[in-house]
Order: structure tokens, then C-alpha cells, then sequence
């Protein structure tokens, strides 16, 4: 018979994988959603960075949640999953999308009104707030009032978005809402943890 090829039999060669740099943006610029071309300083791309910051700080905080056995960590997760979709939206400027990329990217009341139901729920369990709160009470609750501090800023990033009529108002109302829902839910770790949160003092002079 033929002389059988000494790799016969062996694995085919390993594809190699993709590149995660592309070099696309080594001049300053990148892309939009929509392929419009804007300078990596203009404000969609510091609020896409800022949301994007958000996440991360929200990871932080789901995975010390985690680790202390909260079970609101699930819905962290599900925060997660919608600041994609902000950063969707705000990545889709309205004066430049089409059609088809406004009903790929459009963001509905629907989750703002979920955050106001957790928000209720937990503020129910919580004792009156009577003093200005210090970011403290414990890994989960320091973690989660600095999201809700990033979570500030990237709203203040958007704001200016949705006012030159680029992106969903209700992107904005999100933010705004996520915060209320960070600091309390960061109160309700400190709570369930029977860490102590720090009240503000004013210094003497």
C-alpha cells in the first residue's frame, strides 16, 4: 500500500486565535455604533468608558457580596447585563442610527421601574436614615457605596447626551435610579452583615 505521511492521524494545526488589539484607534478616534468616526475624548466614549468603569466596580462588589452570602448578588448581575445596554444606547447617537440600530439599541422605562421595586423593598427592612452616612460598614457595603459614587458620575457623563437629544432619557433615569439603589442596598449589607456604618462628624475648628 501507500506509504503512510509520518503526521497521519495527528491533530490538525491549532487556528491562531484572534488578536484582541485591532490598531484602529492608535490615531485618537474610534467608532461609534452607528460607524461614525469621533475623537476618543468626545462625550459618548467618556461615558461609554465611565459606564463601563461602573460594571467593573459593580463586579467588585458582586463578588465580595458573594463571599459575605448576600443573595442580592444575583441582581448585581442583572445590573451588569443592563449597563450593556446603556452603554448600547449612548453608543448609538441618535442624529447618525438608522432604523435598525435604534430598535437594537432602545432602552424602556420597563428597568427603571424594576430598580424603584428593589428600592422599596429594602429601604422597608431598613432603619430611618438620621445622619449623613460615611462610605463604610464592612467589604460588600464600602464596595457597593463606591459603585454607587461611580454610578454618579457616569450619570453626569450621560446627562449632557440625553440633553443634546443623542441618547434615550430613560438611559439617564436609570443612572439616577441605580444610585439610589447602590446606596441602599450598601446600607442593607452593612445591616445584615451587623457591620457598623460610619456617621459624619463635624470637625471642630
Amino acid at each position: 500500500g501507500a506509504p503512510v505521511p509520518p503526521d497521519a492521524g495527528a491533530e490538525p494545526p491549532a487556528r491562531p486565535a484572534p488578536r484582541v488589539y485591532t490598531r484602529t484607534g492608535d490615531k485618537g478616534f474610534s467608532s461609534t455604533f452607528t460607524g461614525e468616526r469621533r475623537s476618543k475624548d468626545d462625550q459618548v466614549f467618556e461615558a461609554l468608558g465611565t459606564t463601563d468603569e461602573l460594571s467593573s466596580a459593580i463586579g467588585l462588589a458582586s463578588e465580595l457580596s458573594s463571599e459575605s452570602g448576600h443573595i442580592f448578588a444575583e441582581q448585581l448581575h442583572k445590573v451588569q447585563c443592563m449597563l450593556q445596554d446603556v452603554g448600547a444606547n449612548i453608543a448609538t447617537p441618535i442624529s447618525s442610527a438608522r432604523e435598525a440600530h435604534l430598535k437594537r439599541t432602545s432602552f424602556t422605562e420597563k428597568p427603571v421601574l424594576e430598580l424603584e421595586q428593589w428600592i422599596d423593598k429594602y429601604t422597608e427592612q431598613l432603619p430611618p436614615l438620621t445622619a449623613f452616612i460615611l462610605p463604610s460598614g464592612g467589604k460588600s457595603s464600602a464596595a457597593l457605596h463606591f459603585s454607587r459614587a461611580v454610578c454618579r458620575r457616569a450619570e453626569r457623563c450621560v446627562v449632557p447626551i440625553v440633553q443634546a437629544g443623542e441618547a434615550d432619557p430613560n438611559v439617564a433615569k436609570y443612572l439616577n435610579r441605580l444610585s439610589d439603589y447602590l446606596f441602599v442596598l450598601a446600607r442593607y449589607a452593612a445591616m445584615k452583615e451587623g457591620k457598623e456604618e460610619k456617621i459624619y462628624t463635624r470637625s471642630e475648628p
